[in-house]
């Protein structure tokens, strides 16, 4: 069966992908992976038999995870009997930690806010584990997405079977007494114990670093840094991976050999740690699949007489434990790229790595297998892929191996052995780490590498797996007369045809985002022939002491807009139309201006712009986009959708709201009446001028506040559809009943981002329809 383990994780893979996502598409799938393994492969009965049995395991265990994923506590629940059971997570005065509930023996999530500096260092310093603990909170449900590509938390949490979080007011250790120790805990208190000796004894760059590398904990690097290593596709290095552990077993391993200790005792003695190492590392997905491998290795190499096992055995039969005892895991991006992109390498070792013998160039195939492997999960989940991540891993795989694992791992047992680590070798290694965060630092931002073609759909994702096993399979192949032109074909078809398709898609839409309280509008012309962003939304900031501060506060134009307009494959916004200064209005405009391409900015025509307003028209002008601050009577075309602004008059001096700007448009059939914040008094001032006017869609006024959408007004326009833009449960009332009322008195249909979520009308030569991302 050497070599054939491979089949039967594909099976496994089928199987469970039946169950969770698809039945009907993958049954087709596998019926056609059974053709080709009896037709081609000349599997016999008995192994497909051994198929077929694996496939209907994994079916049945994701049937078994699906049923199962769900909560068994009451909603009224409201008094708890907890044991933690991971490190709890403190950002600014926000905790958070996970818990088992004793009596339903489920998971939940403990949401606790710190109320002074001094109880957030005493319980960051506290040790949560071996405490059983009475506490009382509100049990509210994860968030859901409401936008098209947004992160479902709900969903996320219910793929690590939490589904409730539970909010208390008093301290989580307040009313606690202490648990003998299992040996499961132990170790995850000497982690807890490890990260924080090497806070306390070491520089923060170092630190942060030294806790990912050591101790998988992430959660001590700074979010922007974080956030580079993403977009620079190395992120992989930053979690304890093969890479990681193959170098340590290895290092532990030789270092016992020649301490003159047995082959023998060594295999035994790694064959235990193993376990050990994964809990202490705080067992990701990376780490599980890579000690699993080893185990099974070490296991051959203990046996070698009854078992042989070949790389692609030892990581076919690794995801087939892995995914058997945690069905729920295959959702997971980490063991998604774990294994996707070591199975790349893997099998493309003895074919194409082979033909490379210099080890430049070895590094360099084997970064692009890894790209190539990772380029449909990176796309599916983040919407974009950095170019220069080759180039990257490149420089930081050495780094990484050759000096920081072993250097970190070096001065944090000096440390610990001698209580004084030369400074010298401190200042050294931190010199490095900084030049390389600088370096990491001008990668990311480095926009011509960025590839944004959007999130594919399933039809796409099988189209990329396609073109990657055919370049794959090209690659391998010997040489021959046209290789080199079919390689470079693939290549491009792989990174032009979900581009191309977005330029030849005949639809436009224009959607209102959901951005809570306040107003982002998308409007998306046909073929790509226009993208004009009406506002970003914005997050009010509230003065807040700097302890009580988060790492990377949630900000609308960064996590809401722009993930949405990637997601489209937007990296272009011909027009950015910011209708007034208002803060959820305009606050997500530099998130927009940093992330994405923008070729000219609208502001209204105004005396006394707000101070947002100065930011963006300053930040404008280093990126030498023009500012043109329109005023009543500016319009503009495309094709044939038109735009006519009707106020304010040029250079207005009133009221913010009453110099929101406000255009009639005419897209995809449609007659639409975009108004930002304008009051009633701006909408008497349009009627009056323009008594004849009539709308099909009216964007209703500051999110449906009685200030706005004046009976009259309403009355003369007779809008069929009405969209209102509010914060869920928000603090003002929006919108408000009395405009509602009215709405409602001329059948106007109505649709609120605060219940139904992102609101989309999609268009085709002239007709279209609208939907909601809820139901």
């Amino acid at each position: 069966m050497n070599g054939k383990y491979l089949y039967f994780a594909v099976a496994a893979l089928l199987g469970a992908l039946c169950s969770f996502v698809s039945l009907l598409p993958f049954l087709l799938v596998t019926s056609i992976y059974l053709t080709v393994l009896t037709k081609y492969k000349r599997f016999r009965k008995p192994e497909l038999f051994v198929v077929l049995v694996i496939f209907a395991v994994f079916f049945l265990a994701g049937e078994r995870s699906e049923t199962n994923n769900k909560s068994a506590i009451p909603e009224a629940h409201a008094n708890f009997i907890l044991e933690y059971s991971q490190d709890p997570k403190i950002d600014g005065d926000l905790l958070q930690v996970q818990a088992v509930d004793k009596q339903f023996k489920e998971k939940l999530l403990i949401r606790y806010k710190l109320k002074s500096l001094e109880e957030k260092t005493a319980l960051h310093n506290k040790s949560f584990y071996s405490c059983l603990c009475k506490v009382s909170g509100t049990m509210k449900k994860p968030s859901i997405a409401k936008n098209p590509n947004s992160f479902d938390y709900r969903r996320y949490l219910a793929t690590k079977e939490i589904y409730w979080i539970v909010e208390i007011q008093e301290n989580p250790l307040q009313h606690c007494y202490t648990l003998n120790p299992s040996p499961l805990v132990a170790i995850k208190q000497l982690r807890f114990t490890g990260i924080r000796f090497l806070e306390k004894n070491f520089p923060p760059e170092m630190a942060s670093l030294s806790a990912a590398l050591i101790f998988g904990d992430r959660n001590m690097l700074d979010p922007e840094l974080l956030g580079d290593y993403q977009k620079t596709g190395i992120v992989h290095l930053l979690a304890i991976s093969g890479l990681h552990v193959s170098l340590l077993i290895g290092m532990v391993f030789y270092i016992g050999i020649r301490c003159g200790l047995t082959r023998q005792f060594m295999t035994n003695f790694l064959l235990i740690m193993l376990p050990v190492y994964v809990i202490l590392t705080g067992g990701s997905p990376s780490v599980i699949r890579a000690a699993l491998m080893i185990f099974l290795v070490l296991l051959t190499v203990k046996w070698k007489s009854r078992i042989k096992l070949l790389p692609i055995d030892a990581i076919s039969l690794g995801f087939i434990l892995f995914l058997l005892f945690t069905p729920l895991v295959i959702f997971d991006i980490g063991f998604q790229l774990s294994f996707s992109v070591s199975f790349a390498i893997i099998l493309s070792a003895p074919h194409i790595l082979k033909k490379y013998q210099e080890n430049g160039t070895r590094m360099l195939v084997t970064s692009t297998a890894a790209q190539l492997a990772a380029l449909p999960l990176l796309l599916y989940h983040f919407f974009e892929v950095s170019m220069v991540g080759i180039l990257a891993n490149l420089l930081y795989i050495p780094l990484f191996s050759f000096v920081y694992l072993p250097g970190l791992y070096i001065l944090f047992f000096i440390q610990l052995l001698f209580g004084k680590t030369p400074q010298i070798l401190i200042d050294l290694l931190l010199k490095i780490i900084n030049l390389s965060n600088q370096l990491i630092d001008f990668l990311a931002n480095f926009s011509f590498g960025r590839f944004i073609p959007g999130k594919p759909n399933m039809i796409m994702l099988i189209i990329y797996l396609l073109l990657i096993v055919a370049l794959f399979l090209i690659w391998e192949a010997g040489a021959y007369s046209k290789k080199r032109l079919h390689l470079v074909g693939l290549a491009v078809m792989l990174l032009t045809f979900q581009s191309c398709w977005n330029w030849l898609n005949p639809y436009g839409d224009v959607t209102m985002i959901d951005v809570g309280q306040g107003d982002s509008i998308l409007i998306h012309l046909p073929h790509g022939k226009g993208n004009y962003l009406i506002d970003t939304g914005g997050t009010i900031g509230f003065g807040e002491e700097k302890w009580s501060q988060r790492t990377k506060p949630f900000e609308v134009g960064r996590d809401v807009v722009v993930p949405y307009l990637k997601g489209k494959g937007i990296t272009r916004i011909d027009k950015l139309i910011l209708t007034h200064g208002d803060m959820d209005h305009i606050g997500g405009a530099i998130s927009i201006l940093t992330e994405l391409e923008v070729k000219q900015i609208l502001l209204p025509s105004v005396t006394e712009p707000s101070e947002t307003e100065r930011t963006i028209i300053q930040m404008a002008k280093k990126q030498g986009i023009p500012v043109v601050h329109v005023s009543a009577g500016d319009h503009w075309k495309r094709n044939e959708s038109e735009f006519f602004v009707l106020s304010p008059e040029e250079n207005f001096s009133g009221e913010r709201n009453s110099g929101s700007i406000a255009f009639i448009a005419h897209i995809g059939g449609v007659n639409w009446f975009f108004g930002g914040d304008l009051d009633q008094d701006g909408e008497a001032k349009i009627i009056k001028e323009f008594p004849n006017l009539k709308v099909d869609v009216l964007k209703a006024g500051h999110h449906g506040s009685k200030t706005s959408s004046a009976e009259d007004f309403i009355q003369q326009i007779k809008p069929q559809v009405a969209l209102i833009s509010a914060g869920e449960k928000n603090r003002f009332g929006h919108p408000h009943q009395e405009v509602l009322n009215r709405l409602n008195d001329t059948k106007t249909i109505i649709y609120r981002t605060d219940l139904q979520g992102a609101i989309t009308y999609r268009f085709s030569h002239g007709n279209g329809t609208f939907s909601t991302y809820l139901p």
